[in-house]
């Protein structure tokens, strides 16, 4: 049987919104020490000799052993690099077969990721990836994230997908390494080799949203269908490319791309926590 296809914002009113994604922020930032955004944390520089009244804690055990003599760790913090949200508004990101679309998702876990990282000092800034102007430049600024995240609770169902654009474009003003997470359902046929550009020289993480309906075109033969951006029909088979999670991981990673795939009928908090938390925030998950 057909699932039933809708177009759907998120339900809820603005106020059970924010509740909804402090929570999620609150969830992403589970202690300092552990949290998957304190990437920037500390990195060992040197060992010295002790000298009194350095910590007991910071002691380099290993060296002391070896030397005879009590040596302390010394640390440096790394230099805190800038998140950018590309986020992808088209219209095929609400069409759902489920209570929530595909886009209501997105904006929530941008959300979410957003204040989290905040939290831990990392300025963030956000790219809509459709057909509306939102460039929201890295900030650190709460209130800023709170205002594009109910500016992007509205939609129109109209919109183009542009995320290779986008992609294309930012790029020239990225004047250093910076962390990109791209949430989209990968509809965007030119997205792939424009991610690629990116992450040549920037860590790119794609979360991947994908609707069960979409799985049911697979095996389904030619179909006559409209496009959700452009209105357009065209006939299609059930092997389109751009259901197929499993080949977009295979290209991704295969260039240093992580990838998260994300149905929308399956629960997406802790497969997302566990996937940010493995990777940690600057590093490189396991594939």
């Amino acid at each position: 049987m057909r699932r039933q296809v809708r177009l759907n914002q998120d339900p809820v009113d603005a106020r059970q919104f924010e509740v909804t994604v402090k929570h999620l922020a609150n969830s992403l930032n589970f202690g300092q020490e552990e949290s998957v955004f304190h990437g920037a944390g500390l990195e060992y520089a040197q060992s010295r000799l002790y000298v009194a009244g350095d910590p007991v804690k910071s002691i380099d055990w290993k060296i002391s052993a070896r030397v005879g003599k009590l040596f302390i760790k010394e640390f440096q913090e790394p230099k805190q690099i800038p998140l950018y949200l590309l986020l992808d508004t088209s219209a095929s990101m609400c069409v759902t077969s489920q209570p929530l679309s595909k886009y209501a998702w997105a904006v929530r876990i941008a959300t979410g990721i957003a204040l989290a990282a905040q939290a831990n000092m990392t300025p963030v800034g956000l790219l809509g990836c459709g057909a509306r102007e939102l460039h929201v430049r890295p900030t650190l600024s709460r209130n800023v994230v709170l205002e594009w995240s109910h500016q992007l609770r509205h939609h129109d169902f109209l919109e183009d997908t542009s995320l290779a654009a986008r992609a294309r474009e930012v790029a020239p003003s990225l004047k250093r390494r910076t962390m990109i997470i791209v949430l989209s359902d990968l509809h965007d046929p030119e997205a792939f080799p424009a991610l690629q550009v990116l992450a040549q020289e920037h860590d790119v993480i794609v979360v991947h949203l994908q609707d069960p309906a979409e799985l049911d075109v697979r095996g389904a033969g030619l179909f006559r269908g409209v496009e959700a951006e452009s209105g357009r029909g065209f006939v299609g088979h059930g092997r389109r490319a751009w259901v197929d999670a499993e080949g977009w991981k295979s290209e991704l990673t295969r260039f240093g791309i992580d990838y998260l795939h994300l149905p929308t009928d399956e629960p997406i908090l802790g497969k997302l926590r566990h996937f940010l938390k493995r990777r940690g925030f600057g590093g490189s998950a396991g594939r």
